[in-house]
């Protein structure tokens, strides 16, 4: 038997190593021709939302660079789940990424049956927007500001509709969040997305959204829409008439969304590289950073827009806002 286990040692090592270097050498093929197709960025809601336009923005700015296109594919529904299942199964080439929320992080704590593990089933590319929420409500809606607003809902428990894109997207972790601080009773009210939220809102089917500037700021100049207050430490350069949670009377009320990009596990590190590159080159684009602060972004750090800096990210925050969610007594669905 030890001379069997010693012969086949023989044999079985130099095989494995061998393996090993074909695998190397495919790989390298792969990102020496990479890209030489379309590439598809999947944007896990549908049109119309924040996330859809920072993505949009990159990837017009990544196709330049990258010299092929790179389409936007909307797969929304189940709070980023459904699009986000479709990348990580996605062969490991390079040719499907996705652009995903913190909601990717609040996933876990979400949905008892997730296809797919955040953190194992893809490669980090890079941390890319950071953008803070904003309380907004139907022109119409009796309160003004968060003080009125408090007087108001503890005057009507359980009166006020609070709107939101879906179970697991980033306007229903705000709304989890803010009635679990304010301890106001509100009717949170689930839709298939930011534009059909919008849509009643505008329409004053609904009381209110806490979203992104990215889909209000136009709303809020025209008026068809009116700003309670602004999720962040200052005033946003692009509504400087909005105040903070914490000018309003409600303390330490911050939340910041931000964005990252993904590839599916195993994509080789040089694809992955080269894709950063792109992405990279698309943040240190003035016209990307312009079109970034108009919808309320900022770019993200420099040390977060690596791999290593979005897996250290997605990481803490699945940790953090899992232990938000279990307080604030969401169920699983």
């Amino acid at each position: 038997m030890k001379k069997k286990s010693c012969l086949i040692s023989r044999f079985l090592v130099p095989c494995l190593g061998a393996f090993g270097l074909a695998i190397g050498l495919v790989s390298g093929a792969l990102a020496d021709t990479f890209p030489n197709n379309t590439i598809t960025m999947v944007i896990p809601y549908p049109p119309g939302g924040s996330t859809d336009a920072f993505g949009r923005i990159l990837a017009a700015s990544m196709s330049t660079t990258l010299k092929q296109t790179v389409i936007v594919e909307n797969v929304g529904g189940a709070g980023g789940t459904i699009g986000s299942a479709r990348v990580a199964k996605s062969p490991a080439d390079g040719y499907t990424i996705l652009f995903h929320n913190m909601a990717h992080a609040t996933a876990p704590s979400l949905y008892a049956k997730l296809p797919y593990d955040p953190q194992s089933s893809f490669e980090p590319i890079a941390s890319v927007v950071d953008v803070p929420m904003i309380l907004v409500a139907n022109k119409n809606f009796p309160p003004n500001d968060y003080r009125e607003l408090a007087t108001y809902a503890r005057a009507n428990p359980g009166k006020i509709s609070f709107a939101n894109a879906g179970v697991g997207s980033t306007s229903h972790l705000c709304g989890v969040l803010f009635t679990s601080v304010t301890k106001l009773d509100m009717m949170l009210i689930s839709y298939k997305g930011t534009g059909p939220a919008l849509n009643d809102l505008l329409g004053g089917h609904v009381d209110m959204i806490c979203d992104q500037p990215a889909s209000t700021t136009s709303w809020i100049k025209k008026g068809d829409i009116k700003a309670i207050a602004i999720a962040t430490k200052e005033r946003l350069a692009t509504l400087k008439e909005v105040p903070t949670f914490d000018e309003s009377g409600l303390k330490n009320f911050e939340l910041t969304v931000w964005h990252g990009m993904y590839a599916p596990k195993g994509t080789p590190a040089a694809v992955v590289e080269k894709i950063d590159s792109a992405l990279q080159a698309a943040l240190k684009d003035p016209s990307v950073v312009t079109k970034f602060y108009s919808l309320g972004g900022l770019p993200a750090a420099a040390n977060m827009q690596t791999p290593e800096g979005l897996r250290a990210q997605l990481k803490s925050e699945v940790t953090r806002l899992g232990v938000a969610i279990h307080a604030a007594g969401v169920q699983r669905q």
